[in-house]
């Protein structure tokens, strides 16, 4: 999976369009990093851009972007609406997909760290990436602002975390950090603010006080009423999606609403929104409304739907989930050609796509087939009986299936480290050890592949005897065609990997992955020969 972080940088500056412009544009010409948004305040003087990439290219993109704000911004001559205290006043990265919090958390305090270092300008770090308890909250660390942070320097207890502590005052300072990704969420009422404040304060985690705290955790809100929609909202920010989901505030609002007889007209989601955030709602409305649905696409429109995530304009999932804007999906030049030209690729004169490839493709087409026994059987009305088993089993299968058709590609390129550091200089004893130890890194590179293509079928099996005991029996040569297939894609990567050990020096990664792929391989053998048997007896 892609590791995407969202990072979203807060200038001070909001009103000259060039210096927008221009730290836009040192976002957008990174390489790696997607520019989704730039929302300038006059009111404010300042301006927030959010944008994604990987862990090093979102650090660049930032770094690029704090490059043109020393040059173009000078904070003694700013003023504005908002709290600051730095030209780049606030850069939070937040996970996405496939990242950590603590990765996060190393991403801000490598940027920081560069950024303080290159620039000479003071760096703070806040939220999850504060290495003191009394820095984590923003508004501790900007207290005194601007015209108070020259005081504040000299206090040994507000030492930056990196640069000078000198006062630079055409910069002031930053504060980096990580944290969770922040939903701005508002739900319709066809009622009066009032009302709508009520129920949010019924919610929100700081409640009416401290005295009479809120139900819902991690959650900002109150009530307003919209005049160019003619109704109130609950709005709220929903600090961490993971602790209070949209969809828990969503019904928690209904619930509220139902009691004070007021009707929700559905809700509508202020900005972008991570992938995961929609499919833990998905997950609640199928599990709530014993519901079978396993295709992301047809996910998303329940959620859609059950949220009323179109009231207000059309949500339409490519422009508004992260992952879908910045097409995380790799590129797959073998899997995208057509059979016939697959084929022809394997069948030239060269030595990739191979063995590797084939195998992944052969296991993909055998869990493949298993997929398709499984939702031709589900569905069918002389096949009622059988439907729990298939509604298990299908999700597992389709899942796999989609898993396995990557490892085409990363099969075939997985040889690329070996190959740069075969490539490397060795004139002297440094530079043959460099190259030495490039070259088992691509080695262990080309043998976690094949062993991944391995992993991924054997999740299979279980789904595979099931198919066998209840699946269509008009389908009986698909299934054994899909278990011998897979068995032998299986086979094929088991070879990849034995091939591909020979020249390893690390012993101990030696015996661990000969360990598991011997284990995968006989119960490839054993579970292929389970399914045959059982379809012969049917």
């Amino acid at each position: 999976m892609k590791k995407i972080i969202e990072c979203v940088p807060n200038f001070s500056e909001g009103i000259n369009q060039e210096v927008i412009d221009a730290i836009g544009y040192a976002i957008k010409k990174t390489d790696g990093c997607t520019l989704l948004d730039m929302d300038p305040g006059r009111s404010t003087n300042r301006t927030v851009y959010t944008f994604v990439g990987d862990p090093e290219s979102v650090i660049e993109g930032a770094l690029a972007a704090a490059r043109v704000a020393k040059e173009r911004i000078d904070m003694r001559t700013h003023s504005g609406e908002h709290p600051r205290f730095g030209a780049m006043d606030v850069c939070p990265f937040i996970p996405v997909t496939g990242v950590t919090m603590d990765e996060c958390v190393d991403v801000a305090r490598r940027f920081a760290e560069k950024a303080a270092g290159e620039l000479a300008v003071p760096f703070y770090l806040y939220e999850e990436a504060a290495e003191h308890g009394y820095r984590r909250k923003l508004p501790d660390v900007r207290q005194g602002e601007y015209e108070g942070l020259q005081e504040k320097l000299k206090d040994p207890k507000w030492k930056p975390d990196y640069g000078p502590d000198e006062f630079v005052p055409s910069w002031g300072a930053t504060a980096a950090g990580a944290r969770m990704f922040l939903i701005a969420y508002n739900v319709n009422l066809l009622g009066t603010p009032n009302q709508a404040h009520r129920i949010a304060l019924n919610l929100r985690e700081a409640g009416r006080g401290t005295d009479d705290p809120g139900r819902l955790m991690d959650v900002k809100g109150m009530g307003w009423f919209v005049n160019e929609y003619n109704m109130a909202q609950v709005t709220v920010n929903l600090n961490n999606f993971r602790v209070t989901p949209i969809h828990i505030l969503f019904e928690e609002v209904r619930k509220e609403a139902k009691a004070l007889q007021l009707a929700v007209t559905g809700s509508e989601i202020v900005g972008i929104v991570p992938l995961e955030s929609l499919l833990l709602a998905a997950d609640y409305y199928i599990e709530k409304e014993n519901l079978f649905i396993y295709e992301e696409e047809q996910k998303i429109r329940l959620v859609v739907e059950r949220l009323g995530l179109n009231s207000i304009s059309p949500f339409i999932p490519k422009e508004r989930i992260i992952e879908y804007i910045v097409n995380e999906e790799p590129e797959e030049p073998l899997a995208t050609l057509s059979v016939r030209d697959f084929i022809e690729e394997i069948g030239s004169r060269s030595s990739a796509p191979g063995g590797g490839s084939a195998s992944a493709a052969v296991a993909a087409i055998g869990v493949g087939l298993g997929a398709m026994v499984a939702k031709l059987t589900h569905g069918v009305r002389r096949f009622e009986d059988v439907q729990p088993h298939m509604m298990k089993i299908i999700p597992t299968l389709h899942e796999l299936t989609r898993q396995l058709i990557p490892m085409i590609d990363a099969d075939t390129s997985a040889f690329n480290e070996y190959m740069e550091g075969l490539r490397m200089p060795k004139e002297t004893e440094t530079e043959q050890q460099e190259r030495t130890a490039k070259m088992q890194a691509g080695l262990q590179t080309a043998i976690n592949v094949p062993l991944s293509t391995m992993q991924f079928g054997d999740k299979g099996w279980d789904a595979f005897i099931e198919v066998a005991k209840y699946g269509n029996p008009a389908s009986k040569s698909d299934t054994q065609v899909g278990a011998k297939a897979l068995e032998t894609g299986i086979w094929g990567a088991y070879q990849n990997v034995l091939i591909n050990m020979q020249d390893i020096e690390d012993e101990k990664f030696k015996e661990k992955i000969l360990t598991e792929a011997e284990r995968i391989m006989k119960r490839a053998y054993r579970k292929c020969f389970e399914v045959i048997e059982i379809l012969e007896k049917a």
